[in-house]
């Protein structure tokens, strides 16, 4: 099991409540966990719409996550 600390922006934001939080977890990588939060916490962005950076790097969806990675899940940005 790894310990993981996440960071939520926008509307992942607004669908979790919170900006961050540390979970424990045994997915393997990025995709995988996101796509398990997002059953758990209803989040309606798809992969393909996100972006994801792992301990200050983007990161590709497949990169494997490690005890005490910091994730952050980026959805688009709008503005002018």
């Amino acid at each position: 099991m790894k310990h993981l600390h996440l960071h939520y922006f926008a509307l992942l934001r607004e669908q979790r409540g919170t900006d961050r939080e540390t979970l424990t977890t045994d997915a393997p990588d990025a995709e995988t966990l996101y796509r398990t939060l997002q059953g758990q916490h209803g989040f309606t962005l798809p992969v393909d719409r996100l972006r994801v950076a792992i301990n200050g790097e983007f990161a590709p969806w497949p990169a494997p996550v490690k005890d005490g990675d910091t994730l952050v899940f980026i959805p688009p940005v709008a503005g002018g």
